[in-house]
């Protein structure tokens, strides 16, 4: 396979930590030049310590301010043009879906689709102009089946696959692709945070709710972030250019549908 990306310049969002980070040290290991996007600059700094040598750096924004998302990559821009984007963000806070206010659909809206369409739109000409373009979006296996107790990610979630394979279609004559990888439980803060909630909401320690967890994956484990990077990197790579408008479930076998 040839999974070299040896002068392809990379963004990835949500990269100071976890799957982000992960999917990163891949990028740089392929020898692509990756700009690391997430809102802390301290943690992006030891973030940035940690990948493979090249010509590196990164963007700070909170990606709940779409202007201050905007004039950063207009700064990375500078630099150069983008063939690959990551879209990666925290997911929303646990909760039924009745109990969610419109305030909640909007900030999860604003922070998942609107930030990932502005930053297609911005990086787009220069992927048209390289005719290699590789857009991955880190959604999760709700898209294929709601999970209970996560109401606003379920509906942002499926948003953002529907989008993303409208996108697919439109832009696939220019050498771009739009794939989603949809994570099952993977070893993360996210899943720390779950774990914790599900604890105190039910009453049992967190040892319990994780077993119990693990009991629902085929596999019997929790994933690691390095197992989504490696999928993400064959999605950007010149040898994933006939992958377009999938959505890639890396659950463990968890998801009941074919």
């Amino acid at each position: 396979m040839d999974l070299d990306l040896k002068g392809r310049r990379a963004l990835v969002c949500g990269s100071s930590q976890g799957m982000g980070l992960a999917i990163a040290q891949e990028l740089s290991e392929m020898r692509a030049n990756v700009t690391l996007f997430a809102r802390n600059e301290s943690s992006l700094r030891a973030a940035l310590s940690r990948l493979s040598p090249g010509d590196h750096d990164y963007l700070v924004a909170d990606f709940d301010d779409l202007e201050a998302v905007k004039e950063a990559v207009r700064v990375g821009l500078k630099k150069g043009t983008y063939q690959i984007l990551i879209n990666n963000s925290g997911g929303p806070a646990p909760g039924p879906l009745a109990d969610a206010s419109l305030s909640d659909f909007e900030i999860a809206m604003k922070r998942h689709l609107h930030v990932s369409h502005t930053l297609v739109q911005e990086l787009l000409p220069g992927m048209k102009e390289a005719n290699y373009g590789r857009i991955v979006n880190i959604i999760s296996t709700s898209v294929k089946i709601p999970i209970a107790g996560l109401g606003v990610s379920n509906t942002v979630r499926g948003a953002m696959a529907s989008w993303a394979k409208t996108l697919s279609n439109e832009l696939g004559e220019f050498g771009i692709t739009v794939n989603n990888i949809l994570p099952g439980f993977i070893n993360t803060a996210r899943i720390e945070s779950l774990v914790s909630g599900k604890s105190k909401k039910l009453g049992v320690s967190e040892a319990e709710v994780e077993a119990e967890m693990k009991k629902s994956i085929p596999a019997g484990r929790f994933g690691e972030p390095e197992e989504i990077a490696a999928y993400a990197g064959l999605l950007c790579s010149k040898s994933g250019a006939y992958i377009n408008g999938t959505s890639l479930r890396i659950d463990g076998g968890r998801t009941g549908s074919i």
